[in-house]
């Protein structure tokens, strides 16, 4: 070990390294650069840089002696990481104290001395730099120290103008970081990518770093909204960084679930005033008829008058059933599955319907039904969802076939209308809640988009499940399966 450091060695590798980053290169090659230059000057035998993540360290570079060390980890608990990310700030150690692996293998092959300084950037430890020293050597001198001590300072500046580094994305100061985090340069290409970035945008820190961004960049201090094309949606920030590297700071979450939710909510608003605004709107001119000229109007206008007011409030009861079992973590009532007997349940459920839709119903049931296992009550509301919908999507005096049979398996029952079909696009979009297959003022048939929302998950709840086909010669065919006894 020379007495005195090689100051003009330094000096001059120093000047090289700063040129290699002027020139645009980053990360690795300049720390590892940086560490060639240091050796000789400091007459060390090998140098080290470990990075450090929450989860421990890392060695990243390394050179000399010390040059297979690299990708050794240095575990959180382990007692030489403790001691490097105690005490004070440089230090100068012997290999022999301790008893890992690591320092172990390293006072095995001669290396008994290391000059350790702490990269830290406002208080946080990003690394730890060590020059490695054989057990013939005098021990480091105090200017070896600062010299070491000046190089770990570097590297910090390194990191935090978020030049490559961290190697791995997971510096302290960013990893437990819950939104994604980049730096971004002059030219838009990323210099830092965090592990939330990495898991919001399915892009590894090697597929991200150097690269632009895989999403536009908004003006600093302002928010924008942006879709990804796997259908994500991401927030994203920006700002300016701080000194002349004219660097940027991204950050971005993803807020598909809260777009969902705003779009959910914005197709209840819509949806719901539509449906409201008829029923409410006739309700109140049959109500203002009645007030303003009762004694004009026959005992027949009256009761006309009575029994639609009578059908539009059942109406808006139905609609806001809906709406509460639409919004309802579980269907009200349901209790374990139990036997029952499908026919009478079809036929007690038809009964029920209004004059109109029920006249148009043709029941076809084997002689012998195997029991379904279910929820006879709200098997009564599927029924009563699924022939609205055919009674809706079909002429006004068209058939509605209700049939029902069994397999070794399931029992079932369909639906068959001959009205519009379905495409076959639609076939699972239909079930999605709030889908209407047209939409806006102009609809041609009105609804809610809730009805086969809500038969879906009464008869999934019950270990069934239902779909829709194209009934041969036109028309739907709605099919509930059930399992059987």
């Amino acid at each position: 070990m020379p007495d005195r450091t090689d100051y003009s060695a330094l000096i001059a590798g120093h000047t090289a390294v700063i040129e290699m980053i002027n020139s645009g290169d980053a990360g690795l090659p300049v720390l590892t650069q940086l560490l060639r230059v240091a050796q000789p000057a400091l007459g060390a035998a090998g140098m080290a840089f470990v990075e450090f993540a929450p989860s421990g360290g890392r060695v990243i570079a390394a050179t000399g002696a010390a040059e297979w060390t690299v990708g050794r980890p240095l575990p959180a608990n382990d007692p030489v990481t403790i001691c490097l990310l105690a005490g004070p700030r440089v230090q100068c150690v012997r290999t022999d104290q301790f008893s890992n692996s690591l320092t172990s293998e390293l006072a095995q092959r001669g290396l008994r001395r290391m000059v350790v300084s702490r990269a830290e950037i406002g208080g946080h430890t990003v690394g730890s730099l060590h020059a490695l020293y054989l057990a013939g050597d005098e021990e480091p001198t105090a200017e070896h120290c600062g010299v070491v001590g000046y190089l770990g300072s570097c590297i910090a500046h390194m990191y935090g103008d978020q030049s490559g580094l961290p190697v791995h994305g997971d510096g302290p100061v960013v990893a437990a970081l819950a939104d994604g985090l980049a730096v971004v340069d002059r030219d838009a290409k990323v210099r830092l990518w965090n592990p939330a970035a990495a898991q919001v945008t399915g892009r590894s820190p090697g597929e991200a770093i150097n690269q632009p961004l895989p999403f536009p960049l908004p003006p600093s201090g302002q928010v924008l909204d942006h879709r990804l094309p796997s259908g994500r949606w991401l927030r994203i920030t920006s700002g300016e960084l701080p000194g002349p590297g004219a660097l940027r700071v991204v950050t971005f979450r993803d807020t598909t679930d809260q777009q969902r939710h705003d779009h959910e909510r914005d197709l209840f608003v819509a949806v719901t005033s539509h449906e409201l605004r008829t029923p409410v709107t006739v309700i109140k001119g049959y109500a203002d008829t009645l007030t303003d000229h009762w004694e004009s109007l026959s005992e027949t206008d009256r009761r006309q008058a009575a029994r639609v007011i009578g059908q539009r409030a059942n109406e808006l009861a139905r609609l806001l059933d809906r709406l509460l079992a639409s919004a309802a973590e579980a269907w009200p009532g349901d209790g374990p599955p139990a036997p029952f007997d499908l026919t009478e349940t079809l036929r007690v459920a038809i009964a029920d319907l209004p004059t109109d839709l029920r006249r148009r119903i043709t029941l076809e049931v084997p002689a012998e039904l195997p029991r379904a296992i279910g929820h006879r009550q709200s098997l009564a509301t599927v029924l009563t969802e699924l022939v609205t919908n055919a009674g809706k999507y079909s002429p006004p005096d068209s058939p509605i076939d209700v049939a029902a049979g069994a397999d070794g398996q399931t029992v079932c029952f369909r639906v068959s209308d001959r009205g519009i079909g379905v495409r076959p696009e639609h076939v699972e979009r239909a079930f999605d809640r709030f889908w209407q297959g047209d939409s806006g003022d102009r609809r041609r048939y009105p609804g809610t988009g809730l009805g086969l929302y809500l038969v879906r998950r009464i008869v999934e709840q019950q270990n069934g499940w239902v779909f829709l086909r194209p009934r041969s010669g036109g028309g739907t065919v709605a099919e509930v399966r059930l399992p059987r006894r």
